[in-house]
């Protein structure tokens, strides 16, 4: 799939916004209307390595709905990037990064851009992905990002933290 990015201006300072993006913990909550049962992968969820498996709730939720995420390079405070695996035998490649631009007239606010993109495998998952896929999935990234900025500049937390799997 070609790169998709949506984006938004959080009313904070963009270390504060690093901090909470660089624990994996934190992402299912603002991104559980998409992303659902969260397991961290190590039981230390911040920074490079830290990682979590999730079921993507798709509208044609298959049986090879599994995906994960992995923190593969921080550089505090303005870029993050995940890799991962999802769909059938975890065979298509993803990769997710945020970039955090402080605001230029305001030092308490930065501008988060998330960019997803995969790469397919095999021809039935690329044409999954051309049939729906690409746009709902930007759908759920931008509805993402206005959870991220509401969650972060009303500071009320959602839902539960994931746990450690087998834990």
């Amino acid at each position: 799939m070609d790169p998709i990015s949506v984006s938004t201006t959080v009313k904070l300072p963009r270390e504060q916004v690093f901090e909470y993006l660089a624990d994996m913990a934190n992402h299912a909550e603002f991104t559980d209307h998409y992303l659902v049962d969260w397991r961290l992968t190590r039981e230390d969820s911040y920074g490079a390595g830290a990682g979590a498996r999730f079921r993507v709730k798709t509208p044609v939720n298959g049986r090879f709905a599994w995906a994960d995420m992995t923190i593969a390079e921080m550089r505090p405070p303005f870029r993050i990037v995940e890799r991962g695996r999802g769909g059938k035998f975890n065979r298509v490649k993803m990769l997710g990064t945020y970039e955090l631009v402080e605001d230029q007239y305001d030092s308490q606010s930065c501008q988060v851009t998330y960019t997803y993109e995969s790469d397919p495998q095999v021809p039935s998952d690329r044409l999954a992905e051309f049939f729906g896929g690409r746009s709902w999935t930007k759908r759920q990234a931008a509805k993402a990002m206005r959870r991220l900025r509401s969650i972060l500049e009303d500071g009320t937390r959602r839902g539960v933290k994931p746990t450690v799997a087998g834990g």
